[in-house]
């Protein structure tokens, strides 16, 4: 994080509000925040840009989400100005594709606040984050830490990983992702050098065409600019090319506050 630059919180919070939920599949969860009514139920706290809890709902079902209008984001020097939203989108979609990590289901509509990202909102457990799990949940890290070298995470505190109540652990916040330029600042430095899994490997060349052309393209080309596809697809060519964990830098590597 440079001198001026706003601290990026995480934004989602437990809520009382479980009648709001509903057992979806992504699928269906999707479809849901695509075409739902989008009400306000409130501005969500210690977040650096405008995040809010909202429900989603249409005749039959409905869920809490959260909602970051691109009215609401903060500039930053490094991150074209409006386009936050569109890269938690983003980021949802390469995980999607990758299989891997769990991303809540995030969409880009329009809401009461104008266009912005609204993603499913997932009930955690607020006492743990990644610095109390790393020990016994470190396979489920080390695919964390390598999605965050694909999408050049520049800002994964331990507080962006929620335990979720089924057991699961989502990662959230990555409104300033797939930047051209190296910005990967992480906790998770705790796999450096080390041989990435071929299992893993296996994914990462699946997702490498994909990157190149066709569908997937095209689908993120609605979300980032070309050069900033390229740099991704070059991101994975080079954790191909190198099978390990990469080491920290260039810049500084970790993110502040790290929770």
């Amino acid at each position: 994080m440079t001198p001026g630059e706003p601290e990026r919180s995480p934004s989602e919070r437990r809520t009382p509000d479980a009648d709001a939920q509903q057992d979806l599949d992504d699928a269906a969860a999707i479809a849901l925040l695509e075409r739902g009514s989008l009400e306000i139920l409130g501005l969500l706290p210690r977040a650096s840009n405008f995040t809010f809890l909202a429900r989603v709902r249409d005749d039959r079902d409905q869920m809490l989400a959260v909602y970051k209008p691109r009215s609401g984001e903060a500039p930053l020097w490094d991150f074209e100005e409006g386009t936050l939203a569109a890269r938690e989108v983003a980021a949802y979609v390469v995980a999607d594709g990758l299989g891997w990590p769990w991303v809540p289901p995030t969409v880009l509509r329009e809401g009461p606040q104008g266009p912005g990202s609204v993603q499913r909102f997932v009930a955690f457990d607020p006492s743990q984050h990644y610095l109390t799990m790393q020990r016994d949940r470190a396979d489920e890290f080390r695919r964390i830490a390598l999605f965050d070298v694909v999408a050049n995470n520049a800002d994964r505190k331990s507080g962006h990983c929620l335990l979720a109540e089924d057991g699961r652990i989502f990662v959230v916040d990555h409104g300033v992702t797939f930047h051209v330029e190296p910005k990967l600042r992480t906790v998770i430095w705790d796999f450096v050098d080390e041989p990435i899994p071929d299992p893993l490997l296996e994914d990462l060349r699946g997702l490498e065409p994909n990157l190149a052309a066709g569908l997937f393209r095209e689908r993120l080309a609605t979300l980032l600019t070309p050069a900033e596809i390229d740099a991704t697809a070059r991101r994975v060519g080079d954790l191909l090319r190198s099978g390990r964990f990469p080491e920290p830098g260039p810049g500084r590597p970790y993110p502040w506050p790290v929770v």
